[in-house]
């Protein structure tokens, strides 16, 4: 098992009073596994995406990744395995403006103290494998919706990581570009990597082959 929850709960203080977003959540993700993870906005699903890729610490719980229990990893562990074992994914791209593509996708091996001229040639073969070859000098306000979040898919695997977590990857470009981007993250799944995506879209969440829905910061159903 790559991926394992036991009785995760993370609370909240708002005010005067406690939320919880994930109320005693268990959870086992073989690794190259493609899931889906399904429910409305305030359902824990993001929640639990953040914590699976060490942005955010349960408030009790276990929380083991390839065996090692991360829940209670000093801070620096924490960055460095999320450095170099888990790309992420988001629905709103996140690149910077002034930044080519070639820039952003260097970004975190610029961060990870990876040579100049290894940066270059990783993030060009990154950008090749996610068919924008011919975008790599193209800033983002020069990109459609759908190659932004190439570029940001590029940047999410050039560091070669073990787990994608993509949270609404979908969820800012038209079907057209919805389909390319799910069949990329897909074809990368199929070459071993372990994909987790949180969505709201049935269609986006069918193409799983495992799906679990969230509600009140529990899973409510599962099938796959």
């Amino acid at each position: 098992m790559m991926l394992e929850l036991s009785g995760i709960w993370r609370r909240y203080v708002v005010g005067d009073s406690e939320v919880n977003a994930l109320r005693d959540v268990s959870l086992g993700v073989e690794r190259g596994e493609h899931l889906a993870v399904m429910g409305p906005s305030g359902s824990g699903k993001s929640t639990l995406l953040h914590i699976l890729g060490c942005l955010d610490r349960p408030t009790a719980g276990r929380y083991l990744f390839d065996g090692r229990e991360v829940g209670s990893l000093p801070d620096d562990e924490r960055s460095r395995l999320r450095q170099h074992e888990i790309g992420f994914v988001f629905q709103f791209f996140h690149l910077l403006s002034r930044l080519t593509a070639q820039g952003n996708v260097e970004l975190p091996m610029l961060f990870a103290g990876v040579p100049r001229d290894e940066r270059r040639q990783r993030a060009a073969k990154a950008l090749e494998a996610v068919g924008l070859t011919d975008r790599v000098h193209h800033r983002p306000d020069q990109l459609s919706g759908g190659q932004r979040q190439r570029v940001a898919i590029a940047r999410a695997v050039v560091m070669e990581p073990s787990l994608l977590l993509a949270d609404e990857p979908t969820g800012n470009l038209d079907r057209a570009s919805a389909v390319e981007v799910m069949e990329l993250l897909e074809a990368m799944n199929r070459d071993g990597q372990t994909l987790i995506v949180v969505t709201h879209d049935p269609d986006v969440a069918g193409r799983a082959r495992r799906m679990v829905r969230m509600s009140d910061g529990v899973f409510v159903e599962e099938s796959g």
